[in-house]
């Protein structure tokens, strides 16, 4: 029986870029921060109150993983904001929101009242894009 999630991958487009975002903007802590072979890296953070769950910040670059023909269609998908990979939780939305704004962080809808709670949504800076939530 599966019991629970401990990484999941956020596709970025340039990983110095994606670890300023995480670490200076989220306030995410690095988790692992580590070369994994030539011109790779393993880069994983969490978030400040779940540090068992990783998110891999997995660069989309040729060779590996991904042929050319990939990197582009990719590429071509995060930059529209097609991937949503995630909801956010916080304890004071319009708070962190206003935090993340005055940060640089660029949201796609202000903190709304919805039937599941207060939510926002924001994007990163290779174009994916998250649910901020408060539950009430």
């Amino acid at each position: 029986m599966i019991k629970k999630l401990s990484h999941m991958c956020v596709y970025v487009l340039n990983q110095e870029s994606a670890y300023d975002f995480y670490v200076n903007k989220l306030g995410f802590k690095v988790h692992t921060d580590a070369p994994m072979g030539p011109g790779n890296r393993w880069l994983t953070v969490t978030p400040p109150e779940q540090p068992e769950l990783e998110i891999t910040l997995f660069l989309v670059a040729e060779g590996g993983m991904f042929d050319k023909e990939t990197v582009q269609t990719m590429t071509n998908l995060i930059k529209k904001g097609i991937f949503g990979p995630g909801v956010f939780e916080c304890n004071d939305i319009y708070a962190t929101y206003e935090e993340l704004k005055n940060k640089g962080v660029e949201f796609k809808k202000a903190p709304k009242q919805e039937f599941y709670g207060i939510e926002a949504l924001f994007k990163d800076d290779s174009g994916n894009w998250f649910s901020l939530g408060q539950k009430i």
